[in-house]
């Protein structure tokens, strides 16, 4: 009876160990999956939401820019909700694209300035000299717009002191700059339009959006890109990937002592329990040389010492994933 019921345990415990061991595996397996989403997505989420900025943000300011007009001047009010719908759509088609050409952007910088002009009149005047453009020139989409809304939100217009913007080229930079006239009620906020272009450039390139301002003028210059060169590794990324991989590590350690103090402690006790009641057939071979050879393995690959080709090959996938085409 004894011996039958030292069976059982020893049965309900090897199933037990067994159970345990496959559910570790699957966690295992799941939290690479979850390793391999939360890098493979990381930099793809951010730069979309950062385009996805851009459509409500230019609506709501085209949307104040008419309110406005249809009080002041309804004959230019309706005009304004035509080229608006014309702006629109090319907002729409532009602001999933990584890049456009340069003169696609100022042309569309002339079609937008042209509308202000429909709401500030005299009290706003612009200059767009583009001459010789290379055809392989390109920015960020509809970053001219953002810098020439931002221009204006954060500037007195009036006929008394009037905004002036100029666009030309500079090098191989675009460069954007109005006469400096803050209004005091923003503060110091750079706004939405600008962060946002800086964010995106910092995705796709190395090169750096450059801002400078004086008593007199507040001037951006954004990159012209011409050429995709090689690879470059989004820095959050490999921030989320070292601390994750870092977590990982420390919870796989702690897992393998936590077995190992177990096997210390019940391995023994085993061993007692089958010499004392059941000599006569040594069972505890079973469970020791079972759970030790789970034991060395996970020893294995905790410190290195294991061929983990799941492991180089996720890490393999994510290499590519993580690296990403940049300009210059």
């Amino acid at each position: 009876m004894i011996r039958q019921f030292i069976w059982l345990i020893a049965t309900i415990f090897v199933s037990f160990w067994i159970y345990s061991l496959i559910k570790s595996i699957i966690k295992k397996q799941e939290n690479k999956i979850k390793v391999q989403k939360i890098i493979a997505g990381t930099a793809n989420a951010k730069f979309e939401s950062l385009k996805n900025q851009i459509d409500p943000h230019f609506l709501f300011n085209s949307l104040n820019v008419l309110s406005s007009l249809i009080e002041e001047n309804p004959e230019n009010a309706q005009r304004f909700t035509t080229s608006l719908s014309k702006i629109y759509r090319y907002v729409l088609e532009q602001k999933d694209k990584e890049l456009v050409s340069v003169a696609e952007e100022l042309a569309f910088a002339k079609t937008y300035m042209d509308l202000l002009k429909m709401r500030f009149e005299n009290s706003l005047s612009y200059e767009l000299l583009a001459e010789n453009i290379d055809a392989e020139a390109k920015v960020v989409p509809l970053s001219l717009q953002l810098l020439l809304e931002n221009a204006v939100k954060h500037n007195i217009i009036s006929e008394q002191k009037p905004l002036c913007i100029k666009v030309y080229l500079e090098d191989d930079f675009l460069r954007i700059e109005n006469n400096y006239q803050k209004k005091d009620v923003l503060q110091d906020r750079q706004g939405v339009g600008l962060d946002n272009i800086i964010n995106r450039y910092g995705i796709i390139t190395n090169r750096k959006i450059k801002i400078e301002q004086t008593e007199s003028l507040f001037i951006v210059k954004i990159p012209i890109l011409t050429k995709q060169i090689s690879i470059m590794e989004n820095v959050n990324y490999n921030q989320n990937n070292a601390y994750y991989n870092a977590k990982m590590r420390v919870d796989e350690i702690k897992r393998f002592y936590t077995s190992l103090i177990s096997y210390c402690v019940i391995i023994p006790f085993l061993i007692f329990i089958n010499l004392k009641y059941s000599s006569g057939f040594q069972w505890f071979w079973f469970p020791m040389f079972g759970w030790g050879f789970g034991l060395v393995m996970k020893a294995l690959r905790v410190y290195g010492y294991g061929s983990n080709w799941e492991e180089r090959k996720i890490q393999e996938i994510l290499k590519k994933e993580e690296r990403k085409q940049t300009w210059e």
